[in-house]
């Protein structure tokens, strides 16, 4: 089935789409509020309110969705799947510096839980993102009280 007929199909609930191109690459990942009608715009030429829609638009050769239960849900996810995929038409959400994560280092002699907005690769456990950043702040500030 094609993408724009897939696209008529999908449900109206919260979720995030990936557009792939013709070499199963990738190419955008998005939220919506309400997907059937997010994802069908990028198929309607007059809804096209810039060049780079255009382009993204020709080049959508596969649709997958995924179903949430909420947007918070759908941009946490959409987050992390741009992490991941790193799609050449998303460019906002590509800068680590985006949105925080609680740290916890379990592998320290004495662990520690604190604020970090990067992520590295040194077996740590790391929780979130959490947008607002106050929530971050809240979420450990409770920690602290509570655990430490």
């Amino acid at each position: 089935m094609e993408p724009k007929e897939k696209a008529a199909l999908l449900p109206e609930k919260p979720g995030v789409y990936l557009f792939r191109d013709a070499g199963g690459r990738v190419i955008y990942v998005g939220k919506a509020r309400l997907l059937r009608n997010r994802v069908r715009s990028y198929f309607l030429e007059s809804r096209w309110i810039d060049a780079k829609t255009g382009s993204l638009a020709r080049e959508i050769a596969e649709l997958e969705t995924i179903v949430v239960d909420n947007e918070r849900e759908a941009l946490a996810l959409e987050h992390n799947l741009i992490k991941q995929h790193l799609p050449k038409f998303n460019v906002v959400l590509r800068d680590d510096k985006t949105y925080p994560y609680i740290k916890f280092t379990a592998a320290e002699k004495y662990p520690r839980v604190y604020f970090t907005r990067r992520i590295r690769k040194d077996g740590s456990l790391y929780f979130g993102p959490y947008f607002p950043a106050g929530l971050a702040r809240r979420i450990l500030h409770f920690v602290h009280k509570r655990f430490l």
